[in-house]
């Protein structure tokens, strides 16, 4: 037993990777010309000798890869961590020569539950060296015959060239939906390799409503942070606004000619904020005087003169109440840092740059030229003004530096890919990020999305060609949503069993929940169609779907007339029945989706697995008889387990389950 706890502590040291961080920004650039709106994947082993082994990739070709994570701590980690740290244990003792990570994956076959696929590259490595190995097959078998016995495996076989198939433990299956039960949700969290992120997302333009092209960068970001904070990553969330810039200097001149008492006036000068900001817009375009002394408002604002600045922090401060409103609707919690925080790092941060050699005058602006692209990024304009490339340069400098951010992570639509691209490469001309094949944190990352359509196949408007301003599409969702509810109640004849406050309630999380699962139940990187009729049906991968399956859960236990509390504690999990088993698997992978989607940063990812659980459900309910069945107490807690599974995934994803529909 010492010799095996020596190997397992070995193997742990050896894995151990030096510190990291996290950083993740979302955001939707649009790229008017006024303003900065960012929005538009043979001895029982000790626990203690577990460590988890996947890595934090980036599916875009614009940031670092990870290095591998830290050592867990007991029994913590998905099931494929502690499958991947029994399979790393044996890798050491079957070819102790080769340094390799261990490749474990969901096995889709019949034979397994997980499979280990090293085998075949390990064979191209040692082949030709003297080994005793003839084959791949005789490696997976060495492979297998080194796994550590322990209550986690039940059994193991080696198909074709290796695959070494890795069946789990019934009883071990049971005891960790159990200890789930006992604990909460929260034990099931992933182990990641980063300690800290920021989020920056939604990022609208001041002076301007927020419309349906910001309905994406906000619910995936606020998706993306809720996944990271479940697993324990340290998340600050940022709203990089447009809040700086010369738009401004023609919404302050136009405040100063419609109304020149407006500190007297106040809100009321400017009521209605996206009719007053097209009103200067035009102005600005057709009247040259007027574009002449907006221009010099700028100068003025910039230059802190007291007057400018007090209209500024008037409009900014119109501009956040109203996006407050729709935070608080879409129940997102963000922290304002806009351009304006980054500008004053900017010149200081352009100092740096140009004495290291990287910014060049090129026909009257400072540039700096990046390989593999054939314009340069501009970081002073030909007007002595600063940019978006300026701005990002700076706000990428503080998280790194201030912030100590580990992973910086850009949430805009796909169109901006490559500014981004630019500026992660000027920062790494810079010093400020490793080279990509040193796998090194710190680490930037773009995530793309598409757009929203209408049914026209074209960009989501209204029939007056305007954008769909955000508050007035969840209204709308509400009310359809209500509409629906009140429908199937009266014919169902239950509609005597709701108060009003249940059905205000219900409207709302149905209604809200559909706009956002709708949108996060597609690949981010794909344009959807924006169909309020497809996304509150109650049939196939809809939020109302999955809403409905929550429900029955919970009726179900209900019907039981069982305290499922008291179960927890004194009842236990059997697995007899195929399609328990099925059940139970797919619970406990819970961990290792969560895992999937932060590493690939694809909320797709954990909406495809909660649709799937219901599906699994569906089939376990309708084979294994619950309320009045021999096996009532155990799969009620089969029951349990799921509705707090799918309740885990409904917060992630910004939606607030129902109790009864």
């Amino acid at each position: 037993m010492r010799a095996f706890a020596a190997a397992a502590a070995a193997a742990t040291a050896a894995a151990a990777p030096t510190p990291s961080r996290l950083f993740l920004v979302s955001a939707h650039r649009a790229a008017p010309r006024f303003g900065h709106c960012r929005a538009s994947s043979s001895a029982r082993l000790p626990r203690s000798a577990c460590y988890a082994s996947t890595t934090m990739g980036d599916e875009t070709s614009t940031s670092v890869s990870a290095q591998p994570q830290e050592p867990a701590a007991l029994g913590a980690g998905s099931v494929k961590q502690q499958i991947s740290n029994l399979v790393v244990l044996s890798l050491r003792a079957t070819v102790p020569e080769v340094d390799v990570e261990p490749m474990v994956e969901v096995c889709t076959a019949k034979f397994g539950d997980y499979q280990c696929n090293n085998a075949m590259g390990l064979w191209s490595r040692v082949k030709g060296s003297g080994t005793s190995f003839k084959n791949p097959n005789a490696i997976g078998q060495a492979i297998s015959k080194n796994l550590p016995a322990c209550d986690v495996i039940e059994s193991t076989s080696v198909a074709g060239p290796g695959f070494v198939n890795i069946v789990l433990s019934n009883n071990w299956v049971a005891k960790r939906i159990q200890d789930m039960l006992v604990n909460g949700i929260k034990t099931w969290a992933p182990i990641l390799p980063v300690k800290k992120l920021v989020i920056d997302f939604s990022s609208p333009n001041i002076a301007k409503e927020m419309h349906v092209g910001h309905l994406r960068s906000t619910i995936i970001g606020d998706t993306l942070a809720r996944m990271f904070e479940f697993s324990n990553v340290e998340v600050l969330r940022r709203n990089h606004v447009g809040d700086w810039g010369t738009q401004f200097g023609m919404l302050i001149e136009y405040l100063f000619e419609k109304f020149p008492n407006w500190e007297e006036v106040g809100n009321q000068a400017i009521g209605d904020l996206q009719l007053f900001y097209k009103a200067s817009k035009a102005r600005f375009d057709d009247d040259a005087e007027f574009k002449d002394r907006a221009q010099q408002a700028v100068v003025r604002l910039q230059g802190g003169e007291e007057k400018y600045r007090a209209a500024w922090k008037k409009i900014c401060e119109i501009s956040r109440n109203e996006f407050d409103q729709v935070y608080k609707i879409l129940n997102v919690q963000i922290e304002e840092k806009g351009e304006s925080f980054y500008n004053p790092y900017i010149p200081q941060v352009l100092e740096k740059l140009s004495n290291q050699g990287l910014i060049t005058e090129s026909e009257g602006a400072r540039v700096i030229f990046i390989e593999g692209h054939q314009i340069p990024l501009i970081v002073v304009k030909r007007d002595g003004g600063f940019n978006y490339a300026s701005t990002d340069l700076a706000a990428l400098w503080y998280r790194l530096n201030e912030e100590k951010a580990e992973w910086i992570i850009y949430v805009t639509d796909v169109g901006q890919q490559q500014h981004f691209d630019m500026v992660f490469k000027a920062a790494r001309m810079a010093g400020w990020l490793p080279d990509p094949k040193e796998k090194k944190f710190p680490k930037t990352s773009h995530v793309g999305f598409g757009l929203v359509l209408g049914a026209d196949g074209k960009r989501f408007r209204t029939r007056s060609t305007d954008v769909v301003r955000l508050a007035d599409l969840l209204d709308e969702a509400i009310s359809r949503s209500k509409s629906e509810l009140l429908q199937r109640l009266t014919e169902n004849g239950k509609i005597v069993d709701w108060t009003d406050e249940e059905l205000a309630k219900t409207s709302e999380a149905v209604g809200h929940g559909a706009v956002k699962y709708a949108d996060l139940k597609n690949n981010r990187l794909t344009n959807y169609t924006f169909s309020f009729e497809q996304m509150l049906s109650d049939k196939g991968n809809t939020a109302v779907y999955l809403q409905y399956a929550h429900a029955r859960i919970c009726s179900i236990i209900r019907k039981s007339n069982m305290d499922v509390e008291e179960l927890k504690k004194s009842g236990s999990i059997s697995l007899g029945h195929p399609d328990e088993r099925v059940l139970g698997l797919y619970l406990i992978r819970f961990a290792e989706v969560v895992e999937e989607a932060c590493t690939n940063l694809l909320p797709s990812v954990l909406c495809e697995y909660l649709y799937n659980l219901s599906e699994m459900f569906t089939r376990f309910y309708t084979n294994c008889q619950v309320v009045g069945s021999p096996e009532e107490p155990s799969r009620l807690l089969l029951c349990e387990a799921t509705a707090i599974v799918m309740r885990q995934c409904f917060q992630l994803l910004g939606i607030t389950p129902v109790y009864k529909l």
